[in-house]
């Protein structure tokens, strides 16, 4: 499988985001900032002083939820401020249901201890209307949150907890039936960013692996995509068939100097579209 290169020297490269126009959006969670790749080449950067954004939609209005040590809707310049918590150190990859709302993990302890006690954080739901809501807790270090094609499941990637949790996902309650797959493919390493294929098929980026693994949805390894890179952070599809996939890395082993780095593939599958966040 070909992998092109498209842009480097960056710290940490999170949260990738393709629009209907093939715009790339990213964040660097070191070095901060969030940015877009025109499909040109041309970077601009949209935010410049926002540190720790692990995590990017884009909304019906315009602009983009970001998230970071609160959430906020940007837009034309302008913040909006969706979710802020006591004791929550950053909040890292969200996500959107098919109702617009969004999820979003926590982070209490230092993202990057991963051993030794740690205070666990939550997923929440920000409603369209009113408070936030906790829909369950227990994520060592949140990461990836995906959802199945037809809506019912929902992935929830715990770095420190090298899995990924499953729930079944009621629209108007808490998510029930939590279980955890993929322990075998993280005995080394630790689940970061993940999207979801048309066929149901998870891709989750391995920091430590140097790779994509590719998981059936009951956690299964199927395939993986090599990547030259210790840290490979984020993953997700792009493209007007969202057959392109968009891979986000924290350093670029082939040249160590270039740090973090996005690479481009066509892993031979289309994504499911992620939904336009409305709150």
């Amino acid at each position: 499988m070909e992998l092109a290169t498209l842009a480097w020297g960056f710290g940490l490269v999170e949260g990738p985001r393709v629009d209907s126009e093939n715009n790339l959006f990213f964040t660097d969670v070191v070095d901060g900032g969030v940015f877009k790749r025109a499909p040109n080449g041309d970077i601009d950067t949209l935010i410049s002083s926002r540190e720790s954004v692990g995590g990017l939609l884009l909304h019906r209005d315009g602009g983009l939820v970001v998230t970071g040590p609160t959430v906020a809707h940007w837009n034309d310049g302008e913040m909006r401020l969706l979710l802020s918590l006591d004791g929550v150190l950053a909040f890292n990859d969200c996500h959107a249901d098919a109702d617009g709302r969004v999820l979003v993990g926590s982070i209490r302890s230092d993202p990057a201890v991963l051993k030794g006690e740690r205070v666990p954080g939550e997923c929440w739901r920000i409603e369209h209307d009113g408070p936030a809501t906790q829909l369950y807790g227990g994520v060592g270090l949140s990461n990836g949150i995906g959802f199945s094609p037809d809506q019912m499941t929902m992935y929830h990637c715990d770095s420190t907890g090298r899995c990924v949790i499953t729930h079944d996902y009621a629209a108007r309650g808490v998510p029930t039936n939590r279980s955890v797959i993929a322990e075998a493919s993280f005995e080394r390493g630790v689940p970061d960013g993940m999207c979801v294929d048309v066929d149901g098929n998870l891709w989750v980026a391995h920091v430590g692996g140097r790779r994509v693994v590719k998981l059936s949805p009951t956690g299964e390894e199927l395939d993986e995509i090599l990547i030259p890179a210790r840290w490979v952070t984020s993953v997700a599809f792009g493209g007007p068939d969202l057959a392109d996939m968009y891979i986000v890395t924290a350093d670029n082993l082939d040249d160590e100097s270039r740090r973090g780095t996005i690479f481009h593939t066509v892993p031979g599958v289309q994504g499911l579209p992620t939904p336009l966040a409305t709150v």
